[in-house]
């Protein structure tokens, strides 16, 4: 069982190793580049949208998984209903994030009113699974029943809230990527914990396409990952999180993304102010905005400087990494008492 159950995450990882240098090469045949922000000059060689290889390798992974569950096992999934409506998520929110992309967020791409609306409706699949549970723990009030609150308002805002502060936290060279591994590997390890195993599986499957991804995206960066892969992997997270019942978990490893919310509603969703750096001939980077921090990587570079004289990329993704590990560590610690069943 152990062995069909690694089936799907090799599948996911193969595929996305065989077909994402074919994307890279078709992107460099075609001119589909992208321009590289945070180096020198902004050249203009990375392959785009590589994310789309990673979802496409993660549904047929997850799908495989599915799959040797009704005809080797011959003991169908409990959770399919679920691992579907999750699908069903990701794919729209995937397809919001392609369209994104086409259209570039040098021109504005989808606008942010629009991009909200569309990231609310893409819970529908989840909200009419009437998924997760309504009766939480809140601090002061004990045991709550939300009722229809839970899937109508908080599965829509949570998954909302995820894509769109997980699409945030990006630009620089082996982040997005770097993050997903890091958050779904504990996600991942939240979930067989709590007895989720099958979310476990789903959540792994994505991060071998991310490792995969991740080896091609780091500094240099071959490809990068586009709007459809960030949220769908935001989307990923705050599904695991709202159908194995742990809310509350993974949004104390997500305290980078709310971070990094209010700063860019500090600089009011302006598409000019982006979380680039301006980079030197040397590609080290200085503080852009006048020294205004409106991201995460501003202050990374801005705390970076206090130590160092030159702040490279991958410094800054180095430093939010750490950021994120601690995050996860400390939770362990925190939530140490809901972590098994």
């Amino acid at each position: 069982m152990e062995l069909i159950i690694l089936i799907p995450i090799l599948i996911s990882f193969i595929l996305t190793a065989i077909f994402l240098p074919k994307w890279i090469k078709k992107c460099r045949q075609m001119g589909l580049f992208w321009e590289d922000m945070n180096k020198y000059k902004h050249p203009k060689n990375v392959a785009s949208s590589g994310g789309i290889v990673v979802i496409m390798a993660f549904i047929i992974g997850v799908l495989s998984y599915i799959a040797l569950g009704t005809f080797v096992t011959e003991i169908p999934n409990k959770n399919i209903i679920e691992i579907l409506s999750l699908l069903c998520v990701m794919l729209i929110l995937a397809l919001i994030g392609l369209t994104d992309d086409f259209l570039g967020w040098k021109h504005g791409g989808l606008s942010w009113r629009f991009r909200i609306f569309l990231a609310f409706a893409a819970s529908i699949p989840l909200v009419v699974i009437n998924a997760g549970q309504n009766i939480i723990s809140l601090p002061f009030l004990g045991v709550v029943n939300l009722g229809l609150f839970y899937p109508i308002i908080l599965v829509p805002l949570g998954i909302a809230g995820a894509t769109i502060s997980y699409n945030f936290l990006a630009g620089f060279n082996g982040l997005e990527a770097g993050q997903g591994i890091i958050i779904l590997s504990f996600i991942s390890f939240v979930a067989y914990l709590t007895g989720n195993s099958w979310l476990a599986v789903m959540g792994i499957a994505m991060i071998a396409g991310l490792l995969v991804f991740y080896y091609y995206n780091k500094n240099p960066a071959r490809v990068f990952p586009g709007d459809i892969l960030t949220w769908a992997v935001g989307a990923l997270i705050a599904g695991m999180a709202i159908l194995g019942n742990f809310e509350k978990i993974a949004v104390f490893v997500f305290i980078p993304y709310i971070i990094e919310f209010f700063l860019k509603v500090r600089g009011g969703f302006s598409p000019a102010k982006q979380s680039f750096g301006i980079p030197n001939p040397d590609n080290s980077l200085e503080m852009p905005y006048n020294g205004k921090i409106y991201g995460l990587t501003h202050f990374s570079i801005w705390f970076l400087k206090k130590i160092k004289k030159k702040v490279y990329e991958s410094d800054v993704v180095y430093f939010i990494f750490s950021i994120q590990i601690i995050l996860c560590l400390l939770a362990l610690i925190i939530f140490r008492k809901n972590l098994f069943i």
